[in-house]
């Protein structure tokens, strides 16, 4: 079953001025949450040889190799067959079309309490929130490596950032203490610079966690999203790869550090409701996953609440992961988690 959300966790933490924006006005133009949709079943996340159920990470693979071909849906699962929250280890892959199985990629204790998943190649690299690590899993089910020689401090957001202004790397935000840490690629040994530290956290037990999570780059801006459900509120962080470690501390009611100029606050508030995940757009707009209600939410890249649909109308804590496609409006396809029924949906004009 899908994770418990208490509203008290919605409450309003207060941030500086210096984050504060003015609060959005609707767009009224079309988009793709709020012309005609329509939701399918792309099939079950349950692994067919562990039992593994509750999928939370999610991504497309953008290039293939043994099990993995390039397109396919890449999910892990966070709880066990059990279904006890945050012991899953499990990730299984199916292709993009309606009717797909499940096929079984890896399980392994170094991916216990996958919370997110994140491909820049042929490889998945997975936050797993209680083995503490961020393990690098082959196409071919092996770990390559667990990347355990960092102080990591809950693994709970992933993301894949390359662009024009920033060379590859990945990007991992963490629960217990709100920072957003990357991990530099390209030389002898991976090295890691914590760029954010400080952001709002709940501390709540798994399956109640809020904090930064969601990570989604915007190439074309040079923007890292990061979505905080603690909190209610979207951040964006410009130029994410010149930013150096320490460059962004928070603490209640202040930001500092050299480059806190960079953090901007993006949303704040309604329709938010405990979002933990988001994605991209072909036209740059942010789709956002609210657990508390099971909504998804589009905004338009200058902060404008488009639209929002429910796509599941069962218990709250259904929605997590989130991933598109498509380069138009008709060819958008909205890849989401449902745990409320271990599947992966898709929305479609």
């Amino acid at each position: 079953m899908s994770r418990t959300i208490s509203l008290a966790t919605l409450a309003f933490v207060a941030m500086t001025p210096s984050l504060v924006s003015a609060a959005p006005t609707v767009a009224r133009d079309a988009s793709v949450l709020s012309s005609p949709h329509r939701i399918s079943t792309i099939g079950s996340t349950i692994d067919p040889l562990n039992g593994d159920q509750n999928p939370y990470g999610l991504t497309i693979a953008p290039k293939g190799g043994n099990i993995i071909a390039a397109g396919d849906l890449v999910a892990c699962n966070f709880n066990d067959k059990q279904n006890i929250q945050g012991l899953g280890t499990s990730i299984v892959v199916l292709k993009p079309v309606v009717g797909a199985k499940p096929r079984h990629l890896i399980a392994d204790p170094t991916l216990t309490g996958c919370a997110a998943i994140a491909m820049g190649g042929s490889a998945p690299w997975v936050a797993a929130l209680d083995a503490n690590d961020n393990p690098i899993v082959s196409s071919s089910g092996g770990i390559i490596t667990p990347i355990n020689n960092y102080p990591w401090t809950g693994p709970w957001g992933q993301a894949f950032v390359n662009g024009p202004a920033s060379p590859p790397a990945f990007y991992e935000s963490n629960a217990n203490d709100g920072s957003v840490v990357r991990i530099n690629l390209g030389g002898a040994a991976f090295t890691f610079d914590k760029i954010v530290a400080g952001l709002p956290v709940n501390h709540g037990v798994p399956g109640a966690i809020l904090a930064p999570s969601g990570l989604t780059y915007d190439a074309a801006r040079d923007v890292l999203y990061v979505v905080d459900g603690a909190v209610n509120e979207i951040y964006t962080i410009a130029n994410p790869a010149t930013i150096p470690n320490g460059g962004i501390r928070l603490k209640p009611g202040q930001v500092g550090g050299a480059f806190k100029n960079r953090l901007r606050l993006f949303y704040r508030g309604a329709p938010l409701a405990a979002p933990i995940s988001a994605a991209l757009l072909y036209n740059g707009d942010l789709i956002v996953g609210n657990t508390a209600n099971n909504q998804l939410i589009e905004l338009r890249p200058n902060g404008q609440l488009v639209a929002t649909t429910t796509v599941d109308g069962g218990v709250p804590g259904a929605i997590f992961g989130i991933v598109a496609s498509g380069t138009s409006a008709q060819s958008t396809k909205i890849y989401f988690n449902d745990d409320n029924d271990n599947t992966i949906k898709v929305l479609t004009p």
